[in-house]
């Protein structure tokens, strides 16, 4: 590895905010500057809810401009499932917003005209609504259907605005439930069974590939250079995976954020019967890695209870939240993150009494029992899923590697352990843009391997260890749990 500093510009896209990060590599250690913040706010119009695309764009080259310097590339990340439709080049809408219900019954739609199975088995996909094949089978028909030439999913899409090039990179591209995840290219068979023109969707990238050099009007709205811009793990989960500080196999994620990634990273991917009944799914990583995981609803509902009661104002810390949390003895009412209720923006301490009501529990009373019942049922929920993944696979567990802004949560990760039984280790906070960098530096030549990668992680990074305690306690509860969530 060389021992002079290179400098790596990550743009990490996220459900809440963007951030555009200064990475330094030097001697075997990685550091990072956030440069650039600015909020990601969907927009509501008559007809649905939408992405701002070219809000985003502007603040990612003001992102840009900010870092300076003569980076060695830049490489961007975001969200999955969400896209772009470009015809002549040019963007025809702006890019619906996942949590959009546009896309009510399309999962039923997609089975009846291609069974379940046969689906599951070329894709590797959990049945979810929000996936980009659904999205497109609530398109059909339309004229932005009609009209569309290219397909770029939101990494891809910047990356064109920012070098001129169309491609797919492939994990983002292994979320779409249109991907062969065995074949790893497109799956055009299935897609013409769906009726999903095969047609938009352009070449596909493994990531760490060099797409191409900053455009001459990118070039002087930034003041960089050339610049190369690198296709990364650009799922912002593929690339937080890739930072996990892992010593060995035997490890379990949790990619903490908006949403809960949860699951175990593997050579290929576990397409049977049991892991679809299970809803998993498998998606790329970085290395041909498979991570076989689920998405649950994760700080969604914190996040969504804040902005509430905001609105009402009082405004309330993340941290202020955990510690009238810790407050409040534990036992109390618990939620399902995962029920279809609280997929959707608004009311969601409206929506946490319905299902407590729904489910025969007293609901929450006041802040800290709302903010107890939501980290309770969430570590309770991760903890369930590690279970099931270490079944299904049967990998024997022997650590929790809690990644992302959830990492700093200490009462979660600590309430994750006791629900786990495992230990758990937090952090780095900002592994999406570390994963993100350095794979900018495997395009490099300055680092060989995902091992290596990880190393230099664990060197770079202050982790903490989180041990459970209460082993009794929480078996108890995990078990009211599974009956409360199976009841709805």
């Amino acid at each position: 590895m060389p021992s002079g500093t290179t400098t790596y510009l990550a743009v990490d896209l996220g459900a809440e905010s963007g951030r555009v990060f200064r990475a330094r590599l030097n001697g075997g250690r990685l550091s990072l500057e956030e440069v650039h913040r600015f909020p990601n706010v969907p927009v509501r119009l008559p007809d649905g809810l939408y992405w701002d695309a070219l809000h985003l764009l502007q603040e990612v080259e003001r992102g840009l401009a900010a870092a300076g310097g003569n980076p060695a590339s830049i490489g961007v990340d975001s969200w999955a499932v969400d896209f772009g439709l470009l015809a002549g080049g040019r963007l025809l809408s702006s890019p619906r917003h996942y949590r959009d219900p546009y896309t009510d019954g399309t999962v039923e739609e997609a089975c009846r005209r291609v069974p379940k199975e046969e689906i599951y088995r070329t894709t590797g996909i959990q049945f979810l609504q929000i996936n980009t094949l659904c999205q497109l089978l609530a398109l059909e028909g339309s004229p932005l259907m009609e009209a569309a030439e290219t397909l770029l999913m939101i990494p891809d899409l910047m990356n064109y605005w920012l070098c001129g090039e169309t491609a797919c990179e492939e994990t983002n591209a292994s979320t779409t439930q249109l991907y062969d995840s065995s074949k790893r290219s497109w799956a055009r068979g299935l897609m013409e069974r769906l009726g999903i023109p095969g047609r938009i969707f352009p070449d596909l990238v493994p990531p760490a590939t060099t797409l191409g050099r900053l455009l001459p009007h990118v070039r002087e709205e930034t003041g960089l250079g050339e610049v190369p811009v690198v296709a990364v793990a650009s799922h912002d989960t593929a690339s937080a995976v890739a930072a996990v500080p892992a010593e060995t196999e035997s490890f379990a994620y949790v990619s903490s954020g908006t949403w809960s990634l949860v699951g175990v990273e593997l050579p290929s991917p576990v397409m049977s019967e049991e892991a679809m009944e299970a809803n998993f799914t498998n998606e790329g990583g970085f290395g041909g890695r498979v991570r076989f995981l689920k998405n649950v609803m994760g700080l969604w509902l914190l996040q969504e209870c804040r902005r509430e009661w905001a609105r009402r104002g009082k405004v309330y810390s993340y941290e202020e939240l955990c510690h009238l949390a810790e407050e409040v003895p534990p036992g109390g009412a618990l939620v399902d993150p995962d029920d279809p209720l609280f997929l959707t923006p608004g009311d969601m301490t409206g929506r946490i009494e319905r299902f407590c009501a729904k489910s025969g529990q007293k609901p929450p009373e006041g802040v800290g029992e709302v903010c107890r019942c939501i980290l309770e049922s969430l570590a309770l929920k991760q903890a369930l899923v590690i279970e099931e993944a270490a079944g299904i696979t049967g990998r024997d567990l022997e650590v929790v590697h809690v990644v992302g802004g959830g990492s700093q949560n200490e009462l979660l990760c600590r309430m994750t352990a006791e629900a786990s039984g495992l230990p758990v280790v937090s952090g780095p906070v900002e592994a999406t843009a570390a994963g993100n960098a350095l794979v900018q530096a495997y395009a490099a030549g300055e680092v060989e391997s995902l091992a290596r990668m990880r190393e230099v992680i664990a060197r770079s990074f202050g982790l903490r260890l989180y041990e459970p305690q209460e082993p009794e306690r929480w078996h108890a509860l995990k078990e009211r749990f599974v009956k409360i969530a199976n009841r709805r």
